[in-house]
C-alpha cells in the first residue's frame, strides 16, 4: 500500500518553509490573485518561484490555489498567472469553477489540475467527471461519511485521485460556499475576502425588547452554526489510507507558524504509523489555538459534540514564545523570540522530528550580542547553550 501524501499550508513563504522542515509532502498557497484566502499574506510570483524551488530541493511538491470564482473579465488575468507559474515547475493548480478548469485544460500545462472543496464533489459520478475534464484529482467535500468516502473511492481508482481534509476550521455553510460575508461586510466570500463572520459573537434581540439578549442557541438539535468545533480525524486515516485516499489535506493557510508545526509534526507521525490515545492527541492538538475538535461528517451525521456553546473564539492550552531560527559560531541555538521570556522559564520543546522535551531558561538570559538581558519581548534574539535543529519551536505550557 502506498504511504498517502500529506498535504500543509503555507499562507507565506516563511509557512512554506515550516511545512517543509516539518515533514510535509507536499504544500499548497496562493499568489496574490487568484486565491480564496486574501487576508493569508499569499506569495508574490517571485516569492511562489522561491517557494517551489525550495519545495523541490527537498523532493517536496507545490500546489497553487486558484479556485477563487472569476468574474469574465478577470480570466485573462488568471490565465497569465497559471502560465507564469506552470513555467516555475509548480506541481498543480487548484480549481473549483468550470470555467477555470476549461481555462486551464486549453492552456496545455504541465501541471497538474486539481480539484477544490470549493467545488462540492460528493459523488463518483462527480469525481468521474472533473476527471474526464482534465483533473487528476479532487478533494472531497467535508459533508462526506468515511462510508461515502470509501464508496466513491472504489469507484474512481485509476481514474482520478482523491483527497480529503483531515484537520482544521470548518465553514458553517456547505464546503464553504457562504454569502454571509457578503451580505454583512461587503467582502466576497467566494472571490477570496471572506471576513469569517462566522466566527462572530451573536445574540438574538426580541424586537419589543431592546437591550434585552439572549444566546443564538436553543437545544441539542437547535441554532448552533455559528459555533463550529475544528475538524480533527486523525483516528479515521487508517481506514481511509486502506481505502486509497491519496493525500490527507491540513486547512489553515491564515494560522501561525506554531499551527504549522504542531498539526504537520502530529499527523506525519500519523500517517508514519503512530498511534496515539484520544487523550494524547487531544492534549498535542489542544496546545495549538482551537474551537474544540469534532470527527464531522464522518460517522455520518452531526450531533451537538460538534458544536461548542462556551466559546466561538480559539484558545489553545500553549503560548508559543520562540523558534530557533539560527546558531552562532559554537553551534548554539539561537532563538527567535515570539512572546515574552523570562529567566527561569520551563518551556516545552518540539522539534521538526515531533520530539517533545523540555528545558529551563537559564538566569540571566543572553542575546546574540553576549548582552545580558532581563526579559526577552518579541523580536528580540536569545542565545541557548545547547544546540537545537533550526526550527524547533519553544512553547510554554499554560494549561496542565
Amino acid at each position: 500500500m502506498t504511504k498517502p501524501e500529506l498535504l500543509a499550508p503555507a499562507g507565506t513563504l516563511e509557512k512554506l518553509k515550516w511545512a517543509v522542515a516539518y515533514g510535509a509532502d507536499a504544500v499548497y498557497f496562493g499568489t496574490k490573485f487568484g486565491s480564496l484566502r486574501s487576508f493569508a499574506g499569499n506569495l508574490t510570483l517571485a516569492e511562489a518561484a522561491e517557494g517551489l524551488a525550495h519545495l523541490h530541493q527537498h523532493n517536496r511538491k507545490g500546489y497553487v490555489t486558484l479556485n477563487i470564482y472569476p468574474f469574465s473579465e478577470e480570466y485573462d488575468r488568471l490565465a497569465a498567472t497559471a502560465k507564469a507559474l506552470d513555467d516555475m515547475g509548480v506541481d498543480a493548480l487548484i480549481a473549483a469553477d468550470l470555467g477555470v478548469l476549461s481555462t486551464l485544460t486549453q492552456l496545455g500545462l504541465k501541471a497538474d489540475l486539481h480539484i477544490s472543496t470549493q467545488a462540492n464533489t460528493v459523488s463518483a459520478q462527480a469525481a468521474k467527471a472533473y476527471g474526464d475534464l482534465g483533473a487528476t484529482r479532487v478533494n472531497l467535500a467535508r459533508e462526506l461519511s468515511l462510508e461515502r468516502i470509501s464508496s466513491i473511492q472504489s469507484q474512481v481508482a485509476g481514474v482520478i485521485e482523491t483527497e480529503v481534509f483531515v484537520h482544521g476550521a470548518v465553514c458553517f455553510s456547505y464546503s464553504g460556499r457562504c454569502a454571509i460575508s457578503d451580505y454583512m461586510t461587503g467582502f466576497r466570500a467566494n472571490h477570496g475576502e471572506c471576513k469569517h463572520p462566522c466566527r462572530w459573537k451573536y445574540t438574538l434581540m426580541e424586537e419589543k425588547r431592546p437591550g434585552e439578549y439572549m444566546p443564538v442557541y436553543e437545544d441539542d438539535r437547535g441554532l448552533y452554526l455559528f459555533h463550529n468545533k475544528d475538524l480533527a480525524l486523525y483516528e479515521f486515516i487508517p481506514a481511509m489510507t486502506e481505502a486509497g485516499v491519496k493525500s490527507f489535506k491540513i486547512e489553515g493557510r491564515m494560522k501561525s507558524i506554531h499551527y504549522i508545526a504542531s498539526t504537520v509534526a502530529f499527523y506525519r507521525q500519523v500517517i508514519d504509523g503512530q498511534m496515539f490515545s484520544k487523550e494524547e492527541a487531544s492534549a498535542l492538538l489542544g496546545r495549538i489555538p482551537n474551537r474544540g475538535y469534532s470527527t464531522g461528517f464522518m460517522k455520518g451525521s452531526i450531533t451537538s459534540e460538534d458544536y461548542s456553546l462556551e466559546r466561538s473564539g480559539s484558545q489553545g492550552t500553549a503560548r508559543f514564545v520562540g523558534n530557533v531560527c539560527d546558531h552562532d559560531n559554537q553551534d548554539r541555538s539561537i532563538v527567535e523570540v515570539r512572546n515574552k521570556m523570562q529567566p527561569g522559564d520551563i518551556l516545552e520543546v518540539l522539534t521538526p522530528d515531533g520530539i517533545l522535551s523540555t528545558l529551563t531558561l537559564p538566569d540571566p538570559l543572553i542575546n546574540q550580542h553576549d548582552r545580558v538581558i532581563d526579559v526577552a519581548n518579541n523580536s528580540q534574539f536569545v542565545r541557548l547553550d545547547v544546540s537545537l535543529p533550526k526550527y524547533t519551536v519553544l512553547r510554554q505550557l499554560t494549561q496542565f
